[in-house]
């Protein structure tokens, strides 16, 4: 089966409600003559409401950048994944690095919140990726291993169909770098291989595993074009809309 490229911008703690409606129109008129592609936003919990009201009529996905595990209950600060349906929101962002290293978020954390999202009905992106000191070390395969492990523990076979993976390198996001074309490759081909080991192969060929870490214009389709990156997940090229026009567009 082909997997349908997914383009998804994270638009993390940036952009006022206007601004975030503003853009949320903009892309969603970028994807009026998409084909054979999909397109994910994600504004801050702040904006969802306006910005899935901007473009529910569009092709546009609206995601989350993170969900609770419970449907409701004493949870300050969280926002459980029927409270995010309710708005609208058809996926989420989970295990981001910066929800791992700046927040402490546990391999076990995040697991507790896909779960949660796949049960309640969300679609989760679950996001691995080595910091700087790690691939200094060789250890990429092993942490990234350790983190898809622990993430889609207690996932069955047919909930996997549900997951994107992303991979994202911490050493290339927000910094400039970008890991190259190969590099990349190596690891979401290493990724695949081991879904494999932990389900069975159909599935880990159906699977769309992104790619994340300074995504922009000119590096998308040399990223695009490697056999086992099914999409990207972008920061800061996906908050200006001509960027993510391009982006969106990859050839």
């Amino acid at each position: 089966m082909a997997r349908i490229p997914l383009i998804a911008g994270n638009w993390k703690m940036y952009l006022s409600l206007a601004e975030a409606v503003d853009l949320g129109r903009a892309v969603a008129a970028s994807c009026a003559d998409l084909k054979n592609r999909q397109v994910m936003i994600a504004p801050t919990s702040a904006a969802l409401a306006a910005v899935s009201a901007a473009t529910q009529s569009s092709t546009v996905k609206l995601a989350a950048q993170n969900s609770g595990w419970e449907k409701e209950g004493a949870f300050t600060g969280e926002n459980s994944p029927v409270m995010l349906k309710d708005l609208g929101v058809s996926m989420v962002i989970l295990g981001h690095s910066e929800r791992r290293h700046i927040f402490g978020e546990s391999d076990a954390m995040v697991n507790r919140r896909l779960l949660a999202a796949l049960n309640f009905g969300l679609q989760p992106i679950l996001c691995v990726g080595e910091q700087l000191a790690d691939r200094d070390q060789g250890n990429t395969f092993a942490v990234v291993e350790n983190q898809l492990r622990a993430g889609l523990e207690g996932v069955s076979s047919t909930q996997l169909d549900q997951v994107v993976v992303a991979y994202e390198p911490v050493w290339a996001i927000g910094t400039g770098k970008t890991a190259t074309k190969e590099q990349a490759q190596e690891v979401h081909a290493f990724i695949r291989e081991k879904i494999e080991t932990l389900y069975e192969k159909n599935l880990a060929g159906e699977i769309r595993i992104l790619y994340g870490g300074s995504v922009k214009p000119s590096n998308v389709d040399a990223l695009m074009g490697q056999a086992d990156i099914d999409g990207a997940l972008v920061g800061g090229a996906a908050l200006d809309a001509e960027s993510f026009d391009r982006i969106i567009h990859f050839k």
